[in-house]
């Protein structure tokens, strides 16, 4: 799979900071869930992830600190090993590399066939819980405050790229997993979330621009 189709299922675990209450409450488990989890306009913070791909003894390890706007997107920056970021906004994905470089990933306009991907990102954030029910099956279990949601794809292109994707949280998402088709496992790890400043700072706007 190339470059441009992987991007969007690894920033797919940062929409999901805001995203567990939108899906589609079947249950009272997910009910619950919906009621619990925050939605702010602005949510910020630090990630570490951990990758283990099949074939390989040791773990892709990164570290980084994001930023999630329901009306802008996401950006996602990777501190450690090396230095990139990542905007994600409804019309593409934007790629910058240390020398200040940028490489558009993917143009929705140019692409349309991709624009599902970026749908799918944007009903995560928006609320739109046609378009999540209509892509996801969802388990939920609640544990005292925490809780535990597995989404499981129902669509082919989706079933392509991963098998299911599992949260773990409180009033945030704490903990992403997900397992791609190939069986590489990727997990993420939320810390230092903040919803303060509620509005985007002059630089944080200017790099969604």
């Amino acid at each position: 799979m190339n470059r441009s189709l992987r991007l969007p299922r690894v920033l797919l675990c940062a929409l999901l900071l805001v995203a567990a209450p939108l899906v589609q409450a079947a249950d009272a488990a997910v009910d619950a869930i919906t009621q619990a989890v925050a939605r702010p306009d602005v949510l910020r913070g630090q990630f570490t992830q951990e990758k283990q791909v099949s074939g390989f003894k040791n773990p892709l390890r990164s570290q980084g600190q994001f930023v999630v706007a329901r009306k802008h997107g996401v950006i996602w920056s990777t501190l450690k090993p090396f230095p990139s970021e990542v905007v994600v906004t409804a019309d593409r994905i934007l790629s910058r590399q240390r020398d200040g470089s940028t490489r558009v990933e993917l143009d929705a306009r140019q692409q349309p066939a991709m624009r599902s991907v970026n749908a799918i990102m944007f009903a995560l954030m928006s609320g739109d819980v046609q378009a999540l029910s209509s892509q996801f099956n969802v388990e939920a279990t609640r544990e005292g405050q925490g809780w535990h949601l597995k989404l499981t794809p129902k669509s082919a292109m989706l079933a392509k790229a991963f098998q299911s994707l599992t949260l773990q949280g409180d009033r945030y998402v704490r903990q992403v997993e997900i397992i791609e088709a190939n069986q590489d496992r990727t997990r993420i790890q939320f810390t230092a979330l903040s919803e303060a400043p509620a509005t985007l700072n002059a630089d944080e706007a200017r790099r969604f621009e």
